[in-house]
């Protein structure tokens, strides 16, 4: 039973996490309706401001309305979003509406259901299981970016039509998958009886921690993948060049998961904290040099995205090992909510490669919040952070 829920666990976060792919659409959308790079962003951010905003409710309410009717609730809500930012072409605030509020609230409802039930299932290895469950919603990217490319390159669709398409089939995977979702017979009872005050919560010096560290990661993920196919500098063809850099950047989010995850398993919750922000930076750092060949621009898409997925095991399995596996749900919840401040960093990164025509300066500028994160831990007492 516990492995066609993982299965299904993953199936529902490939589905999830079809808004990593938006960068393939971002050219498309400013030829058909005339946006800049910065105002085309705003689906994406929109996205990921509902999407934790709605997680730090659905974290509260998921002992109460139970793992299988959030996800199924989450499904249809998410499908529909999608199915609504098909007509774009009528008004483009229709797609952010879709995209950005209705799809970011049902990925509220659903995403944290995968999570809170295999760690239950998987107890003895939780980075592991969460860096499996939540792959998904990396590698889901590359494979709605390719078939996103097929469909407006090879079949001349529009992003619009392509997002009615993905709606329907986002509407149905999900809603199947979460029907199967369940806790194990001897956890039904616990959530409702080690609920955590939210003052208590914000107060606590592991939570502020954690909260700062996650937002400095998410956003220079967020910065990186929203506007991927425009960061290349080089001279190749970069339309397809961008497109395979995505579905590169959404395979490293995955696998980043996975292996994050069983590093995490292994060491000190602070220790991989540190290094995954530390690794970012360095890249980053590297980034407007490397940005310039093609090689180097694969490069820096599979190292950002490898670093990235880690931030989406590291943060929630320091939480479950805080906290405990019952309160995952709520302590999340909140936790997650770093993606509201974090999802303007495309607009800004955007905004400022439409001022001087550049990345360069988003991308030093992140690695100096990265560093200045890694700092932080590192001089936070020991005593008052996870272990």
């Amino acid at each position: 039973m516990r492995y066609l829920i993982l299965l299904s666990a993953v199936l529902m976060q490939m589905c999830l996490g079809a808004t990593y792919s938006w960068s393939v659409y971002v050219q498309p959308i400013k030829t058909l309706t005339y946006l800049q790079q910065g105002p085309v962003q705003i689906p994406f951010t929109t996205f990921y401001f509902v999407f934790p905003l709605t997680m730090m409710v659905a974290g509260s309410l998921l002992p109460k309305v139970g793992p299988r009717i959030s996800a199924m609730a989450g499904g249809f809500l998410f499908g529909g979003g999608w199915i609504l930012a098909s007509h774009g072409t009528e008004n483009f605030i229709l797609t952010t509406l879709g995209i950005g509020v209705l799809s970011g609230i049902g990925a509220g409802l659903a995403y944290i259901v995968p999570i809170a039930v295999c760690i239950r299932w998987f107890p003895k290895n939780k980075g592991l299981v969460t860096g499996v469950a939540v792959a998904g919603f990396g590698g889901g990217a590359a494979l709605v970016s390719q078939v996103g490319g097929w469909l407006m390159h090879g079949l001349a669709k529009t992003p619009f039509e392509s997002f009615f398409i993905f709606g329907i089939i986002f509407m149905i995977t999900i809603v199947s998958a979460g029907s199967v979702m369940r806790y194990p017979k001897d956890n039904l009872t616990k959530d409702q009886s080690n609920q955590i005050r939210v003052r208590q919560l914000l107060l606590h010096p592991a939570f502020r921690l954690l909260y700062f560290s996650m937002f400095i990661g998410l956003a220079a993920g967020f910065a990186i993948n929203a506007n991927l196919k425009e960061l290349y500098q080089g001279e190749a063809d970069g339309v397809k060049l961008g497109i395979t850099a995505v579905s590169l950047f959404a395979l490293a989010n995955a696998s980043g998961r996975i292996v994050w995850g069983m590093i995490f398993d292994k060491i000190q919750a602070t220790t991989a904290i540190q290094a995954n922000l530390l690794f970012q930076a360095l890249v980053l750092m590297a980034a407007p040099t490397a940005l310039n060949s093609s090689t180097g621009f694969i490069l820096i898409a599979l190292l950002t995205g490898f670093n990235y997925g880690g931030v989406l095991v590291i943060y929630v399995s320091s939480a479950s090992r805080c906290w405990g596996a019952e309160r995952v749900s709520q302590i999340y919840g909140w936790l997650f909510s770093s993606n509201i401040p974090a999802s303007i960093a495309p607009i800004i990164a955007g905004m400022v490669f439409d001022t001087f025509n550049s990345f360069n300066f988003a991308l030093y500028g992140l690695s100096a919040l990265l560093i200045i994160a890694v700092l932080l831990v590192k001089l936070t007492p020991t005593n008052r952070i996870p272990a």
